[in-house]
């Protein structure tokens, strides 16, 4: 696959009568340690009178503030950035050492939960990648991936009660599972671009699982695949807990709303450029809006 690509995602929300939006957040864009392979960000919004606010939140994401001052039937939030693949992103620094008690904090486990942790329990102490990876892929075993569209997570007991879920449920399940451990453990959405035998690239929003590994750091794994988190995993946030990562959240007036998420990548350099690819993804129900 060609190293540097083209990423385009767009997002449009229509509503069956004209409302007023509350604030927006929008987490869309890469995190900053990942700044040195990602070139000519840019973020759309419409309509065009929305004022946009950028600032850190309290996880260190780079998040957009978003009012819209007049009534609107539509919302269309895009994001296009050029990613270079083959380049290492920068290390975590000192200030993502994991001072954050939500990395720490879990709820009360169930008997599903419970027994998988006591199975771990005396490799678990050992805080060693090795160890995570391990455990990653039995995560990725024990579940059959399923692919939802409905927003919201799965408590880990249901996911393992169900032996099944998305990204989204397995990852979290990862996350609780090492906090339990002893861990500092972390949520964080992105995107996940791939080869595609059938159309040279695949795009979606992702999610996955981080662990502080001492020595090492911040290091990520993939419940989905059971696999380590490589350089097409671009993180666009992290956080306590899911609901904290959603790419759009925010208010609205009551109203029936409808979204479309579209995602297209284009490898390049331009003279080999394959066709876009748009597809629906399943990131985007993690979209959060909420009646004012």
């Amino acid at each position: 696959m060609n190293s540097r690509v083209v990423l385009r995602h767009h997002t449009r929300y229509q509503y069956d009568r004209p409302v007023f939006l509350g604030r927006q957040t929008v987490r869309l864009c890469p995190v900053p340690r990942v700044a040195s392979v990602i070139r000519n960000y840019a973020l759309d919004i419409s309509p065009d009178t929305a004022d946009v606010l950028w600032r850190h939140d309290a996880y260190g994401n780079r998040v957009a503030e978003v009012r819209v001052p007049e009534r609107v039937t539509a919302f269309d939030v895009s994001v296009s950035m050029e990613v270079d693949l083959g380049s290492q992103p920068g290390e975590a620094g000192e200030s993502e050492i994991p001072v954050c008690a939500a990395y720490r904090d879990v709820d009360t486990a169930g008997a599903q939960v419970s027994r998988f942790v006591e199975a771990w329990r005396i490799a678990g102490e050992q805080r060693v990648p090795s160890v995570v990876a391990d455990l990653n892929r039995a995560v990725a075993e024990r579940l059959t991936y399923q692919r939802r569209f409905e927003p919201g997570v799965w408590t880990p007991e249901e996911t393992l009660q169900r032996e099944s879920g998305s990204c989204r449920d397995s990852a979290w399940l990862l996350v609780t599972i090492l906090r339990h451990l002893g861990f500092s453990a972390r949520f964080v959405s992105g995107y996940l671009i791939q080869p595609d035998d059938v159309n040279g690239l695949s795009c979606d929003l992702h999610a996955w699982a981080e662990a502080w590994i001492p020595e090492s750091g911040w290091v990520g794994f993939d419940t989905t695949s059971g696999l380590m988190v490589a350089q097409h995993h671009i993180p666009l946030a992290v956080a306590g807990r899911p609901e904290e990562t959603a790419p759009i959240s925010g208010l609205l007036d009551r109203c029936k709303a409808t979204f479309e998420v579209t995602m297209r990548a284009t490898p390049l350099p331009v003279g080999n450029i394959a066709p876009e690819l748009a597809m629906i993804g399943e990131g985007g129900v993690m979209h959060s809006h909420e009646a004012l």
